[in-house]
């Protein structure tokens, strides 16, 4: 494996980083049992990956067994304990914990402990994730979906239950 070919050509390099404050106020929540912060939007990171943390009230929260066609998914326990499924069985992912899961690989997660935990989702590439989170807590705040609209949006952003 080599170094991909440069993308940035310039001979001085630029001021373009991007910070975001450990206070910075959640982008959306997830039902009463999880938070979401868009650490780096794939559109920020014009479709190399994105960055998530979540952040679990201690309210029970779960995303059932599934797996993804089109991009891996990566956790990493930053606090509490996080019960991570690898396709085989339901393990606790405590903090420093971390799971990678190629496209196709089975996998979930939920925080069923009734204690606060937060960790890190890296998506890659850096699909649009942020309209099925949307999507997703709007059912959770109660907007039932309509008859087949559930299969056509899991489908549309790349979920598929197991």
């Amino acid at each position: 494996m080599s170094y991909p070919q440069p993308r940035y050509l310039g001979k001085t390099g630029e001021i373009s980083a991007m910070l975001r404050r450990s206070d910075h106020h959640h982008d959306l929540e997830m039902g009463r049992g999880a938070r979401l912060h868009y650490l780096a939007t794939g559109a920020v990171t014009a479709g190399e990956f994105g960055l998530y943390r979540c952040d679990f009230t201690g309210l029970p929260s779960e995303a059932a067994p599934h797996f993804h066609r089109t991009i891996s998914e990566s956790f990493f326990i930053l606090s509490g304990t996080v019960q991570l499924f690898d396709g085989r069985s339901w393990v606790d992912g405590r903090p420093g914990d971390f799971v990678f899961v190629p496209e196709g690989g089975i996998h979930g997660f939920r925080n069923q402990s009734g204690e606060p935990a937060s960790m890190l989702l890296l998506f890659t590439p850096g699909a649009p994730r942020e309209a099925f989170f949307q999507g997703f807590a709007e059912w959770a705040a109660g907007r039932v979906p309509g008859p087949g609209e559930q299969a056509e949006f899991m489908r549309r952003h790349d979920n598929h239950l197991v």
